[in-house]
């Protein structure tokens, strides 16, 4: 196996794993959750159901959805939808509730700046876009509409149903919100990978153009 394809390998499945744990640092923080969890741990809270597993099942779900659209999943597609869970689930087991701010406020913040290197991490292995980013740049594509109006539509309904089934919404969503975006285009330039000689097997797709991980 040629040696870039390995390190493409690595990052994917490091920043999936490191995705997971950020994740499991937030719920701990108690502060907020990115928005997609706040609709996993709604759904977790009234099914009796991990949090893990309900991301992998929603993320099951969300990927049946791209049929219809017509997108294409790559390895890094379909291992999003299990890894992410394992490794959240795995993080909440290991990581205690924090109760003091002295340990909530920073356990949040390096979620956050976590998340955004998980990110970066795995979009730039270039082995397909998440599910829930896929559905973004396949509505994109069917709709016309731009991706930042598809994303903010779909995460003020996710957040909103999320709240109301009981997920934590809070001062760390919001500063996932505003921060995600420059950390993760960040991130994208620091694990950068080389592109690969022309006689190399190309094990995946690139990234859809414009699209970036949040949950």
């Amino acid at each position: 196996m040629p040696d870039h394809v390995v390190r493409r390998l690595v990052q994917l499945y490091t920043g999936l794993v490191l995705y997971g744990v950020s994740s499991a640092l937030l719920v701990r923080s108690g502060l907020g959750l990115e928005p997609w969890n706040v609709l996993h741990q709604g759904l977790a809270e009234r099914t009796g159901l991990s949090i893990g597993e309900v991301l992998i099942l929603v993320g099951a779900a969300v990927l049946l959805l791209w049929i219809p659209l017509r997108q294409r999943p790559g390895l890094g597609t379909v291992s999003n939808v299990f890894v992410i869970g394992l490794a959240m689930d795995g993080s909440l087991a290991l990581v205690p509730d924090a109760h003091d701010y002295a340990l909530r406020v920073p356990m949040l913040v390096a979620g956050v700046v976590l998340n955004g290197a998980a990110t970066g991490l795995y979009i730039a292995a270039r082995f397909g876009p998440g599910p829930r980013d896929g559905l973004m740049t396949g509505l994109h594509r069917r709709t016309g509409r731009s991706i930042r109006l598809i994303r903010t539509g779909v995460e003020v309904a996710v957040v909103a149903t999320g709240f109301l089934l009981g997920g934590t919404v809070g001062v760390g969503t919001l500063l996932y919100a505003v921060s995600i975006g420059p950390l993760a285009q960040y991130f994208l330039r620091v694990f950068a990978v080389p592109t690969a000689p022309e006689r190399s097997t190309v094990v995946a797709t690139g990234t859809p153009r414009g699209a970036i991980l949040r949950r």
